[in-house]
């Protein structure tokens, strides 16, 4: 295990790396020096990280909030899943790269071996493991990665861009979960990064009125206007539906996608939801959801789940980057040196800022 650093200490590089971990199942994280990774066994490669994103996932681990228990067995272990960076060292085996290509990171190290993967499906594999959460990830200069995980960067893109694409895929399978149509009228809940990119995915599907609601959360509401989204609500002191009524908003929606993980919004949202319409769940809950089923069936409604994007939404959504990235730019707030994280996590968490990049 690394030694914890004390934040004002300057870094000695011939002792290891900086990296940000989590060393035990309990609230905290910690700045430690670690050893570089080892030359890469076969078939992996070692990523000198260039960007990395603060998510509302490593929020969760840092505060150890309910969800993440089986994360215990890896620790202490390096955080971070959403990076971008270039290839330092390959092992034996890699033949489609080459040391210095532009990589972006996907994060699911799976098997190769279950039903899934061998049905064409690795995206749902049982046993996968996540890079930043079970293995070692992109909080730190260098990171041993498998190097079919590693996914090519166009040249338009820089590195900060490149690193939201993991958040993005996300975003982009919401809203294909969602079935979103052209004319559709959307209602998203949540407006951080994953709410942010589905306001952009919807706009690219056709959508004809877009809603965005959050609760406390002027700065992220600011970005989502700089992208040219003018319908946003913040409901700070009153409900879902008496905030769209006073904003003059519509008040029933083809589609919601809930991305704020508050299991008492998504009562609120099948409120809203129009006859025939789909609730998509894509925030992440610590507590269980009550949900009306009476009312459910005979409105005819559905309710979805959406998680992680199979590999054939990658290029996608990288091409949407590479073509849309002065717009998207505005959803990267800061970019700070590694040594600050702590201090970025506070301001992450306080909803002051959209997206954070770690520069390792």
């Amino acid at each position: 295990m690394g030694s914890e650093i004390a934040l004002g200490r300057a870094f000695d590089r011939d002792r290891g790396m900086l990296a940000l971990r989590k060393l035990a199942p309990e609230p905290g994280i910690a700045l430690c020096e670690v050893p570089e990774p080892a030359a890469p066994g076969p078939d992996d490669v070692v990523v000198a990280v260039t960007a990395a994103g603060i998510c509302g996932t490593d929020l969760h681990i840092a505060d150890w909030t309910a969800g993440y228990a089986a994360m215990a067995q890896a620790m202490p272990v390096t955080m971070g899943h959403e990076f971008a960076g270039r290839v330092a060292r390959l092992g034996e085996g890699v033949s489609d790269l080459r040391r210095g290509d532009r990589v972006v990171i996907r994060p699911s190290v799976v098997c190769g071996q279950c039903e899934r993967c061998c049905t064409g499906q690795a995206e749902d594999c049982v046993t996968r493991r996540g890079i930043g959460i079970m293995r070692d990830g992109g909080f730190a200069a260098l990171a041993c990665v498998p190097a079919e995980n590693c996914v090519p960067v166009p040249d338009a893109l820089t590195d900060a861009l490149a690193a939201l694409t993991e958040p993005m895929t996300v975003s982009a399978e919401a809203v294909d979960t969602a079935g979103v149509r052209q004319g559709d009228s959307v209602l998203i809940i949540g407006p951080g990064t994953i709410g942010q990119g589905i306001a952009l995915f919807t706009e690219a599907a056709g959508a004809d009125r877009i809603v965005i609601a959050g609760h406390d959360d002027a700065a992220r509401l600011a970005t989502l206007r700089d992208m040219g989204f003018a319908d946003t609500l913040d409901t700070v002191g009153t409900s879902l539906r008496k905030g769209l009524e006073r904003a003059g908003l519509p008040l029933s929606y083809d589609r919601i996608i809930e991305a704020a993980g508050v299991p008492a919004l998504v009562g609120e949202a099948l409120d809203l939801l129009a006859l025939r319409g789909v609730l998509t769940i894509c925030g992440i809950h610590a507590k269980p959801a009550a949900v009306d089923l009476t009312i459910l069936v005979r409105r005819h409604q559905q309710i979805r789940g959406s998680y992680r994007a199979p590999l054939a939404t990658w290029p996608r959504v990288l091409g949407y980057l590479a073509a849309h990235g002065a717009r998207v730019s505005h959803m990267i707030t800061e970019e700070v040196a590694l040594a600050e994280a702590p201090a970025a996590f506070a301001r992450a968490k306080s909803r002051s800022a959209s997206k954070i990049m770690l520069r390792p």
